[in-house]
């Protein structure tokens, strides 16, 4: 199976955190391919035939605070209309969709992005405790992604106060030491005929090796792209 991992971005490790991801897909019978190049990445979904798109990236436009100043040449981003068309024909058409940790913060000047990937950051509204112990708790144990899996511990960031549509089946939620509510961090959505998988956790290797978190990796991938989750 293909996956193609689209990465890059700021303030995360991506190139060590793909590198693990894949590390962690290859286990379950996925191939990974990972683009930095953003828009080339997504014009090769229009000419190739992926399994799973995956975005594990950190773009946006980065107006509005000029602590964003030092990095928006070489990563702001706008995506394309012909980038939009080709994510949303992919995904509509019965694509499967794994949007990793950042992908909510992504193409914040397209509103459609939150109806394909079920919820994305609320510039001015959402934020995260610093890094530090995270306490992972079910809302879902039946679910094949949650399913015989035990609440656990990480380290992570907890995203709170995300702006997400109606139709997202939470089954992870989880809390940080560090201050801050309960928080969905893992759902499932549909948008037309392709299943689209969020998972709000993993900003560092460790929290994608953690033994429980990376079995839900694992099963999250199988699921968005119509395989047997075991």
């Amino acid at each position: 199976m293909r996956n193609l991992i689209l990465t890059g971005g700021i303030r995360h490790d991506f190139e060590d955190n793909t590198e693990a991801l894949a590390g962690q897909l290859f286990d379950v019978g996925f191939q990974c391919e990972a683009e930095t190049d953003i828009e080339a990445g997504i014009r090769s979904i229009a000419s190739e035939a992926f399994d799973l798109v995956t975005v594990m990236a950190l773009r946006w436009r980065m107006l509005g605070d000029e602590k964003y100043a030092q990095y928006r040449e070489e990563w702001a981003l706008s995506l394309s209309s012909e980038s939009r068309e080709i994510l949303h024909g992919y995904v509509s058409s019965g694509g499967g969709l794994f949007g990793f940790h950042t992908a909510c913060l992504c193409f914040d000047d397209w509103p459609e992005w939150r109806d394909i990937l079920g919820g994305v950051w609320d510039w001015g509204r959402s934020s995260h405790p610093p890094y530090g112990p995270v306490d992972v708790t079910l809302t879902d144990h039946c679910h094949p992604l949650t399913s015989g899996i035990t609440p656990f511990e990480l380290e992570d960031e907890v995203y709170g106060e995300l702006s997400t549509v109606g139709s997202i089946e939470p089954l992870l939620t989880a809390s940080s030491r560090m201050g801050g509510a309960q928080q969905p961090v893992l759902w499932t959505h549909s948008y037309g005929h392709g299943r689209v998988v969020f998972d709000a956790l993993g900003h560092d290797r460790a929290s994608i090796d953690h033994a429980q978190h990376s079995l839900v990796i694992k099963r999250s991938a199988l699921w968005a792209a119509k395989c047997d989750v075991h």
